[in-house]
């Protein structure tokens, strides 16, 4: 299967999961890195970004 920059850009970029709950969530980096954005599952503000397969 093709990796298409378009197709890897829409499934990775500015995606985050959950430390905690492992539910997915679409926000900015800076966003994570200030603590502005909680899980909406949980209310965790532990947030890492999702890995590559």
């Amino acid at each position: 299967m093709a990796k298409f920059p378009e197709s890897e850009a829409r499934r990775y970029r500015n995606m985050f999961v959950c430390r905690v709950c492992k539910s997915k969530i679409r926000t900015t980096m800076m966003r994570v890195i200030a603590k502005k954005v909680s899980c909406r599952k949980c209310g965790s503000k532990a947030l890492r970004q999702i890995r590559k397969k």
